[in-house]
């Protein structure tokens, strides 16, 4: 990761950007200059801990030394914090640098003025490795949060530098991929990226998406199929025509949504800064007060001015200025590499107290196509015949139903002859013998018995089809809408989370009792027509639910809008669903219960980090206000700004354990 460009422009997770104008380079680049500085300062300061009354390395003019390293260190290493403390300052919202720039201000003036002249002992030395700690604890802070934010930079170099342009003589010529424009035809060479989203028109492939959708299984491809750039193609050669460039492309759109998302506040994230802006208030007003109270009972002013600034750093509120910032972003980036796309912080937080999730049918839990359900055989003719026989007659038709018979024929013969029956079926003839693939209407029109058993094939709002050879009913054919392989398991999964699932359709109420009852769905609406699916969502939430709507995005835009969370499924390269929380680009039923689990686990981590950022407050102020110096425990300032970082690294840990469990 290039660490000159993470967050040098202070957008992201941070807070108010207190981090604006500096990179994680700037950070390391004063930190180690500092660290060099700090190396004569403590060897000529005096009230070294295991050196009380004498210096390491005695000196003519070692105050003046001191006080001028200490103002290198002062404005060098500190400058961060006093730019952050006037940013802080302006917008009326004061906080970590506040309370840093005053604790190092405090700490160098005061010194300064003992070297001049004031009676005191100066901590020149604390000075140096506070500042030296708070710069330690910001760059590692900025690495944090730009390990979070590298799924953006990963999407961004998924695309190749060139693609080959096909040229409208044949030939091909490598091309910037700023070139390209849509309806460019390029070829894809096996092992290469796909340079652009586009429309597959020669060649066959599997194609790796996983980095873009989360898909492990690499896809097949063929003419006709989409596919997406930055996708890695397999063994075979693709040509493609390009649809989408630039930031119409599915990856900008990714990074788009994902960028939205980190940079979003949440209601934890809201609480967790009016908490900061309290501790803030809190610190100074006990940095003063632990200073005036230590005055009163004789304390010299020395070491009432170091218990204050101790208090000050201690309480600075660091962890708990990214103990949810930190957890949002490494959410949404997780998210994003297993094809959960979070839109809304607000609507994905509301995911983990659902208790209804509202299926769309069609398209959602079915694939919105014909498949063959049950095949029931009149003569001597296998299951594989049948369906052979049918298949090659439908192989030339491009009807929907007749789609699906080609598609599960397991192999096909020439047909000669072939003719349609419009509104009633086709025939041809295969081997010399007619083969003729019909509706019952059909069968009624000509006279031809329908045979027994024949009209329960329809149970359930099948649509049958009949296989007649030379005349004679030797088959029919079932085919329904086809349940997704993962509804029924992401049904089951609901189930066992305690949320209750429901399907919504505009189909009859007898397909909407079939389907549901293959899924294990107890309760459905049916025959509801799209300008009433919002309606619906509103009914079970006076139920007292929270009601996540699952749709296409785009049928069902109501519907989504008025459900607690709208989650858009079947998104493909069409990530930008504007009425969608979430977008579940792998079209996966299960992803649903993916999503819960995360918004879940998202809030967990927020509130053990909130509980850690604020619960450390408790033990580590009273200490660096030094109430039990009588007991001889007594922290430095810099020993509080250890405390204070590692708090923040803690934080920052526990953020990056997020796991997506489902």
């Amino acid at each position: 990761m290039d660490e000159h460009s993470a967050h040098s422009t202070g957008t992201g997770p941070h807070p108010a950007g207190r981090h604006t104008g500096h990179s994680i380079a700037d950070f390391r680049r004063r930190f180690w200059i500092s660290i060099a500085l700090t190396v004569p300062v403590v060897l000529l300061s005096q009230g070294l801990p295991f050196l009380p009354e004498a210096r390491l390395l005695s000196v003519p003019g070692a105050d003046l030394i001191l006080l001028a390293l200490s103002t290198v260190l002062y404005v060098f290493g500190g400058m961060p914090f006093l730019r952050g403390f006037a940013r802080e300052l302006r917008a009326r919202k004061p906080g970590m640098m506040v309370l840093v720039a005053v604790a190092i201000s405090v700490a160098y003036f005061y010194s300064g003025a003992t070297v001049l002249g004031l009676r005191g002992m100066p901590f020149f030395w604390e000075l140096a490795t506070l500042v030296d700690i708070m710069l330690l604890g910001h760059w590692v802070e900025m690495r944090s949060v730009g390990e979070a934010s590298k799924a953006l930079e990963s999407l961004a170099e998924l695309m190749p530098s060139e693609a080959h342009c096909r040229l409208p003589d044949g030939s091909t010529e490598d091309v910037a991929l700023g070139a390209l424009q849509p309806g460019d035809v390029v070829v894809v060479k096996p092992g290469e990226k796909v340079p652009a989203d586009g429309d597959v028109v020669d060649g066959a492939s599997s194609v790796d998406e996983s980095m873009l959708t989360g898909e492990s299984v690499p896809v097949g491809k063929a003419p006709g199929d989409a596919v997406i750039g930055g996708a890695v193609n397999g063994e075979g050669a693709l040509t493609v025509v390009v649809r989408r460039m630039g930031a119409e492309s599915f990856a900008a759109q990714v990074a788009d949504l994902v960028r939205e998302a980190q940079e979003s506040k949440s209601k934890t994230q809201d609480l967790a800064d009016r908490a900061a802006t309290w501790l803030t208030i809190v610190a100074l007003g006990g940095g003063a007060a632990t200073f005036a109270v230590w005055l009163a009972l004789g304390k010299p002013l020395s070491f009432a001015m170091e218990r204050a600034v101790t208090v000050m750093v201690i309480a600075c509120p660091h962890a708990l200025g990214l103990a949810i910032p930190l957890v949002v972003a490494f959410s949404t980036a997780l998210g994003a590499k297993t094809g959960l796309l979070v839109r809304d912080r607000m609507a994905f937080e509301n995911a983990r107290l659902l208790s209804a999730v509202i299926f769309d049918k069609t398209g959602t839990l079915t694939l919105g196509r014909f498949g063959i359900s049950d095949v029931a055989l009149y003569g001597e003719l296998t299951r594989e015949d049948a369906l052979s026989l049918a298949g090659s007659v439908e192989e030339l038709s491009e009807h929907p139903i007749a789609r699906a018979i080609a598609d599960a024929a397991p192999s096909k013969s020439p047909v000669t002859d072939f003719r349609a029956i419009p509104g009633r079926g086709a025939r041809g003839v295969i081997d010399g013998r007619e083969v003729a693939v019909v509706s019952p209407g059909y069968l009624a029109e000509n006279g031809i018995a329908a045979p027994e058993g024949a009209d329960a094939l329809a149970a359930g709002g099948r649509t049958v089809v009949h296989v007649l050879l030379d005349g004679v009913v030797v088959a029919a054919i079932a085919l329904a809408d086809v349940v997704r392989p993962e509804s029924i398991r992401a049904v089951t999964r609901l189930r066992e989370m305690g949320i209750e699932p429901i399907m919504l359709t505009g189909d009859t109420r007898v397909v909407a009792e079939r389907i549901a009852k293959e899924l294990g769905i107890g309760r459905f609406f049916a025959e509801v027509m799209p300008a009433d699916k919002a309606a619906t969502i509103r009914l079970v939430q006076a139920e007292g639910k929270v009601v996540a709507m699952v749709g296409d995005g785009v049928n069902d835009a109501p519907a989504l809008a008025s459900a607690d969370v709208g989650i858009a499924i079947g998104a493909g390269t069409d990530v930008a669903v504007a009425t969608a929380d979430i977008v579940l680009v792998r079209s996966n039923p299960e992803d649903v219960a993916a999503i819960i689990d995360l918004a879940r686990a998202t809030y967990g981590k927020m509130v053990q980090n909130l509980v850690w950022a604020t619960g450390y407050n408790v033990v580590a102020i009273p200490l660096a206000a030094g109430v039990l110096a009588g007991f001889g425990v007594l922290l430095s300032p810099a020993v509080g700004g250890v405390l204070m970082s590692a708090s923040t690294v803690i934080v920052a840990v526990n953020a990056r354990t997020l796991r997506v469990t489902s």
